[in-house]
């Protein structure tokens, strides 16, 4: 796409553009395609056929450095979804959910394959409102055994727990100083609603996690992730303005 041509968008998305958000001609409108490429214009003609834009610019915004994963258990009452959804919001790369021991929740069978597609589109939703040039993906579901390999290849492991010793942000500006690099990604493993199992947290430590804690007070299933996410981000530099 040239700045200055026409661009036409159609389908499901052209509808929404003009019936949910009513869209109208002279409108400023951002159109993305998800894997970072920024389409930025304004609204020529509109309609529940499609929506006509010209172009202003294109740009295509690079992945951090440091790329942050939530690995969220599955938990009851839509707390998972909850949680993928706001830590979408605040600038998740990807989502790994994870079958945990004391996870009430099962993704079994054909509830697996609609369980997967559910999250993808909360995550695609919240990236559309975020205003996100990239969607998270969300990655194939995992039980302990196959998350502890996971474990062991990732660059850092962080399960939030609250009997951890250290802080999260001191968890990670430990590592980071250890070697002067940064791990290429970051796991930060949730619990469900009744938290991780003793065994759990040793067969992950086990394969190279740390555990970390997250304030003074214990939280639910659905904030601890987004809640990590904010404090990583911040140390992480992610929320840095870029240089002008």
């Amino acid at each position: 796409m040239t700045a200055g041509l026409a661009f036409v968008l159609e389908g499901t998305e052209a509808r929404h553009a003009v019936t949910v958000k009513r869209l109208a001609p002279g409108e400023p409108v951002d159109i993305v395609d998800g894997a970072g490429t920024r389409m930025s214009g304004r609204v020529l003609a509109a309609s529940p056929a499609g929506l006509e834009v010209e172009c202003a610019s294109v740009a295509v915004e690079e992945r951090p450095a440091t790329r942050l994963v939530l690995v969220q258990a599955l938990a009851k009452g839509d707390r998972d979804e909850l949680a993928i959804e706001t830590a979408t919001e605040l600038g998740i790369d990807a989502v790994i959910p994870w079958q945990s021991e004391r996870s009430i929740v099962r993704w079994k069978g054909d509830r697996a394959a609609k369980a997967h597609a559910k999250w993808q589109s909360v995550v695609t939703a919240a990236a559309k409102q975020a205003r996100r040039a990239w969607v998270p993906e969300v990655r194939p579901a995992v039980d302990t055994a196959a998350l502890a390999a996971l474990v062991e290849a990732a660059g850092l492991a962080v399960i939030l727990h609250e009997d951890a010793v250290r802080p999260l942000r001191t968890v990670l500006e430990s590592r980071r100083e250890a070697d002067g690099t940064e791990p290429r990604e970051v796991l930060l493993i949730v619990g469900p609603e009744g938290g991780i199992s003793p065994r759990e947290v040793t067969r992950l430590c086990g394969k190279g996690a740390v555990t970390a804690l997250l304030g003074h007070h214990v939280l639910r299933s659905s904030t601890a992730g987004p809640a990590a996410v904010v404090l990583a981000s911040d140390v992480l530099g992610r929320w840095t303005a870029p240089s002008p």
